[in-house]
């Protein structure tokens, strides 16, 4: 029959039977073509002929129809096909409904129908495109998946009739391999995949290929198979993916962040150490092997590095207690047999390292690896066969290692073996604490006693930090110490032993405040100790209230102690004296220089009995003498002087040799900052150790500008950060405040013009900042990187290598700060002082009307105004609401990010290209690159996620050609909603 056009149908007929007509009419064309065997352009002109412009060929569905009528017969029809690829080529059809028409066949029987149909996938499989609106590219990743899901069944066909076909298998085969090969094609596509996880989102469906393809006979097509079935596993892993370097040896970070952890925050959370790490793991890309053996090395430079004495066995107590207890949390996290096999593969590389071996056997005087291999081999960390030769080799290495000068150290206990010993002696005397000592508290005295002999209380405090019981036995003490101000009081027992009970509490007390951070006691005490503890950074205040009690009981102290007879421990209530002796003290003074008593007497009486008074003493007088001119303070030293000096006498109480080499201790520490400023000297006992070796290490007369750049500089050429530098930055970060220390460390980083140095300086910079990593963060984000990026003359300094330096530095300490913001805040990050950083609310205000600075900052620039950096613009505006629901808005560091994207959501759409929109880019990326499995990364949800901001967005980023990848698209929309969906599949498909 002739063919009717459209301009020849009826006008009045309903909308559903004229879409009948159509479809009927168009079914005809098709027809009328076959038979007049027109050529394909033919075909093309006479349809757009018969169909003009109004409804599109897709709506018509030209490509279901045309395959329909091309597969009625056992074998394609050719020419009915060739108009399909000529629709395809000249895109009269989408790519869409060509793959949802193919996935409408089902009979796999007719090989040579199904090779046609693989053919036509191939004409475009590898470059899809959809530059339509929203809900088409959704459509598009849709008919991919079914497509996909066709591919699948087709593949399953073919196999099954590999394996019924027994006498001729050769044509199952055949379609298998061809189906494998479209598969894999399919699936090699970093695009494909990207619509797929898309649509798998949308229609949350399954893709499974293992089942269908096990035990294949064919090699090569078992080897194909295998490729497609991980491509398909890794589609939604797709943003989780990263290459590990595996052509570095030396990674600066995780040393660094050893060595801070060591030196300065034995105490801190074994699990926020293992955060940490791993946070630096996934950011780095460290293949696990090397990631543990850089935490050992670092350990052994530790204990290399360690000064004698305390400091030495707190390295210990870190590599051997409580490093192995971070690798069993490790552990967990990756999967025992991996993680195991890993453990092996570092320690097979740490024995290669002899001489770093040698030295710290040397250091330690016994064989630590063999104490790391039991160590490790106790936790599960290495099996039994590993242990063993692991222990072989470093045995026959051992052999050849230079040997002790002198056989001087033969005799002494290694320290590692006296601590692993300590561990279990912590567990028991926090027992025997426990215990009702009302009764019978001479044998607590006799445990007690005999952990301050020689370094036994220095071992136990090691132990306990290192394995989280420090805190534990701090409350202890503490609960002990308030038990004898009531406990002697209703005793018979002796008065003698309350008073030592109390004097070693307090003692051991002050001893853990001052070595490992009062906030270990501050946390667990009800009392008002912090106001009269002394510590680094902290200057007491003489006149405060607790130093003055009651006068009564004042005036009593000062008769007791004036008393030429020996003071009677009955009389005694050692908590009152303590805190009656400032006030005390003050009286003696004022009498001394009147000429009215002599004060060596009454100091032979403070510490004649108990230590405890000669502490609280100094502490108040190292305050009063700051307070005095330069001629009034001769006699506050001079009785400083006394009271550190040992007392000769014979009626002393039991354990007093050691408990003043206690105070003594403690003494020097609480004088050392008032002894330096006044120049004066005194000689404090030796105990053949330096107390305090990280003490005064700043040079003297310089300005503090010129020692953190000299010091970064000597770091960065070193390539490694040490103890010793860890503490001067400590130091310097306290003396010049947050943003100071940040903002002339990142302008040493924009003068490096060498890309490695550059990268070494980055890896080197964030371990530093984790000296207060949340603070650090604040003044980055909020403060430095808003000034380069929108001053135009700072800009040249965010060129290549710096720029992108910067952005790995902003990205990687914004991933650190918001994973552990929420967690606890390691102890030395709690004592930082914040006086010197700028109030957070007046940067970013809770008040959403009012604009903050920031976008004020932006707003001045006319040129740049669009919707996106309008001053009146709020965050609140410019969230999601589940944004808004999950995100607590009053966290400084919360409106800083959201600040952030809104400033650089700002840059990408202003009119001016520069360093400052390459900047962005590079900091894109890098979230990108560093975002963990699960999709959208943590900080990536503060990117502005409204309907119009969204579309912008991710339209600008897609413009820049670097970041016109499919996993920046899926990675900085939301795709847990319908919207990022649709933005993510419109970017994608324009690709």
């Amino acid at each position: 029959a002739p063919l009717l056009s459209p301009q020849s149908w009826p006008s009045q007929l309903p909308p559903a039977q004229s879409e009948i007509m159509k479809v009927v009419n168009l079914k005809q064309a098709i027809l009328q073509a076959w038979k007049e065997r027109w050529s394909d352009y033919q075909w093309a002109i006479n349809m757009k002929k018969f169909f003009p412009k109004g409804a599109t060929w897709d709506i018509l569905n030209l490509a279901d129809a045309l395959l329909e009528q091309a597969m009625i017969g056992p074998s394609p029809n050719p020419l009915i096909l060739s108009y399909l690829k000529y629709a395809i080529s000249s895109q009269m059809v989408s790519y869409s409904s060509v793959l949802t028409a193919i996935s409408k066949f089902d009979d796999f029987s007719r090989d040579l129908c199904v090779q046609a149909l693989l053919d036509i996938m191939d004409m475009f499989c590898d470059r899809l495109s959809c530059h339509g609106k929203a809900e088409e590219c959704i459509g598009l990743c849709r008919a991919l998946l079914s497509a996909l899901h066709w591919l699948l069944r087709c593949t399953a066909a073919a196999r099954l009739r590999e394996g019924l076909e027994a006498g001729t298998p050769a044509a199952g085969e055949k379609q298998l391999a061809m189906c494998l090969q479209r598969l894999e094609k399919t699936l090699s596509s970093t695009k494909n995949r990207a619509l797929l996880h898309i649509a798998k989102l949308e229609e949350h469906s399954l893709l499974k290929l293992g089942e269908i393809l096990a035990n294949l006979s064919n090699s090569q097509l078992r080897s194909q198979a295998e490729q497609c079935g991980t491509l398909i596993r890794s589609i939604p892993m797709m943003l989780s993916v990263h290459a590990e370097q595996m052509n570095k040896t030396g990674f600066p970070t995780v040393h660094a962040v050893i060595l801070l952890e060591g030196t300065m925050n034995l105490t801190g959370q074994t699990q926020s150490l293992v955060e940490q790490l791993t946070m630096v793991k996934r950011m780095q890309h460290i293949p696990t092997p090397l990631f543990v053996l850089e935490i050992w090395k670092a350990c052994f430079v530790g204990l290399i590095e360690s000064p004698e004495g305390t400091e030495e066995l707190k390295w210990t107590a870190f590599t051997f207690l409580k490093i192995p207890q971070v690798l069993v949390k490790l552990k967990y996290s990756h999967g025992d047999k991996d993680f195991t096999e890993d453990v092996n593969c570092a320690f097979e590389f740490l024995l290669k390292l002899t001489p770093l071996l040698d030295k710290a056997d040397q250091r330690c005087n016994c064989d630590c690896t063999n104490f790391l291999l039991q160590e490790c081999g106790k936790q599960g960390l290495l099996s039994e066969a590993s242990v063993n030769s692991l222990m072989a080799k470093r045995k026959a290495d051992r052999e050849h290692a230079p040997q002790q000068k002198s056989g001087e150290n033969v005799n002494i206990q290694p320290n590692i073996q006296l601590i692993l010993r300590a561990e279990p002696t912590v567990t028991n005397i926090l027992k025997t604490m426990d215990a009702d000592h009302s009764k019978s508290p001479e044998g607590l005295l006799g445990v007690l006693g005999h952990m301050l002999s020689e370094k036994s209380l220095d071992l136990l405090l090691a132990a306990a930090a290192a394995t989280e019981k420090l805190k534990s036995f701090a409350r202890k003490f503490i609960n002990l110490n308030e038990f004898t101000t009531y406990g002697s009081e209703e005793s018979t027992k002796p008065a003698s032993v309350w008073a030592l009970l109390f004097d070693i509490s307090f003692l051991t007390l002050c001893h853990v405040a001052q070595t490992y951070g009062s906030e270990v006691i501050l946390s667990e005490s009800r009392t008002g100790a912090d106001t009269c503890m002394p510590e680094e950074g902290k200057i007491l205040n003489p006149d405060h209230p607790c130093f003055r009690p009651d006068s009564t009981k004042v005036e009593s102290l000062v008769a007791l102690l004036n008393n030429s007879s020996e003071m009677k421990l009955v009389q005694m209530k050692w908590h009152e004296a303590c805190l009656s002796i400032s006030a005390a003290i003050l009286e003696i003074l004022n009498a001394w220089e009147n000429g009215v008593l002599a004060f060596e007497k009454i100091t032979d009486n403070i510490k004649g009995k108990v230590c405890s008074l000669a502490v609280c003493a100094v502490a108040w007088l190292v305050a009063h003498v700051r307070m005095l001119g330069l001629d009034e303070r001769e006699k506050s030293l001079q009785m400083i002087r006394q009271l550190a000096g040992p007392l000769f006498s014979e009626n002393t109480l039991q354990f007093y040799n050691e408990r003043v080499v206690i105070m003594n201790s403690i003494l020097e520490r609480l004088c050392a900052d008032v002894l330096q400023q006044t120049a004066t000297q005194i000689k404090f006992p030796s105990t053949g150790v330096d107390t305090m070796p990280y003490w005064n290490l700043l040079p003297p007369k310089r300005p503090i500008k010129e020692v953190l750049t000299d010091i970064f500089a000597k770091v960065l050429e070193k390539g490694s950060v040490d103890s010793r530098s860890i503490h001067i930055l400590d130091t310097l970060l306290h003396m010049g405040g947050v943003y100071w220390f940040c903002n002339n460390l990142i302008k040493e980083l924009l003068k490096e013009t060498r890309k490695e140095r550059a990268l070494r300086a980055v890896e080197l910079l964030y371990s530093i900042l984790c000296l207060d990593m949340q603070q650090g963060t604040l003044v980055l984000l909020g403060h430095i990187l808003p000034g380069l990026l929108t001053d135009s003359s700072k800009w040249h300094s965010l060129m290549d290598p710096p720029g992108t330096a910067l952005a790995k530095l902003a990205v990687w300490c914004a991933l650190s700060s918001y994973s552990s913001h929420k967690g606890q805040v390691s102890t030395r990050q709690k004592k930082r002082h914040r006086e010197d950083i700028e109030d957070c609310i007046s940067l970013f205000p809770l008040d959403d009307v009012q604009p903050s600075k920031l976008m004020r900052l932006l707003s001045s620039n006319e040129d740049d105004a669009n919707i996106l950096s309008s001053p009146n613009r709020s965050m609140s505006s410019s969230l999601s609401a589940s944004q808004l629901h999950t995100v607590n808005m009053r966290d400084p560091l919360n409106r800083v990010l959201a600040n952030l994207f809104l400033l650089i959501s700002s840059i990408l759409g202003s009119r001016t290209a520069g360093p400052h929109t390459q900047f962005v880019q590079w900091f894109m990326e890098e979230c990108v690159d560093c975002l963990e499995q699960g999709g959208r990364g943590s900080v990536l949800q503060f990117m502005p996620f409204t309907t119009l901001s969204t579309t912008f967005l991710v339209s600008e980023l897609v413009k820049v050609s670097a970041m016109s990848s499919p996993k920046v698209v899926l990675a900085i929309t939301d795709l847990s909603l319908p919207l990022g969906r649709q933005v993510a599949a419109k970017a994608i498909a324009a690709l």
